[in-house]
């Protein structure tokens, strides 16, 4: 940091005494010649410069090793992760991150479907408009799937979507859900919200 401070106190070559420095930092004068190494001779000053930047870049990897050490994850692990086509749920199960994705979906727009106020008839078609794509979504990709078909939070979201199609089966498409269907909407909802 001292070569830093001295470079400022130099004084700028003005245009009355042109100096020449040589390739060895000597400087030329009019009337004589001074050789004393210049503060930023090339190799010595990238050296410097070099080696601090080396150091501090070895201290901060080092110190990322440690945390990784102490995290059991680093890059690798980050990468890993990014690319990993499965999540670790709350119960502690893998699934595949699009099929949490798409069921964190359908929990989220049934809920705030349910808790609309009907009467607010345009809020309450937005809401339900969504809750029903998502709902599509989810069973033109999962449906049947294998890899979740035994899982908790697919059957709970199962008994969701049938309770639904059962009762507008029976009341129609605009009837609207007594108190009772849905707490028992919600129960199921908040039980397969725990397992994902």
């Amino acid at each position: 940091m001292g070569f830093l401070v001295a470079a400022i106190n130099v004084p700028p070559p003005t245009l009355i005494h042109q100096r020449a420095k040589s390739k060895h930092g000597c400087i030329k004068d009019e009337k004589d010649v001074q050789c004393q190494p210049s503060l930023f001779a090339r190799r010595g000053f990238l050296q410097c410069v070099g080696g601090a930047s080396l150091m501090s870049t070895l201290e901060f990897s080092g110190l990322q090793a440690a945390q990784a050490e102490e995290k059991d994850e680093g890059v690798v692990g980050a990468f890993k992760s990014l690319f990993d086509p499965n999540e670790r749920t709350k119960s502690g199960k893998e699934l595949p991150k699009a099929y949490l994705k798409s069921a964190r979906e359908v929990v989220k727009t049934m809920r705030e479907s349910l808790k609309e106020n009907p009467k607010d008839n345009a809020k309450f078609r937005r809401s339900a408009d969504s809750a029903k794509e998502s709902i599509r979504d989810y069973l033109s990709n999962w449906r049947g799937q294998e890899s979740v078909a035994g899982e908790e939070s697919y059957v709970e979201l199962e008994k969701v979507i049938r309770a639904l199609a059962t009762f507008y089966s029976k009341a129609g498409p605009s009837a609207p859900l007594p108190n009772e269907v849905k707490a028992e909407i919600l129960d199921d909802l908040n039980r397969a919200e725990e397992f994902l």
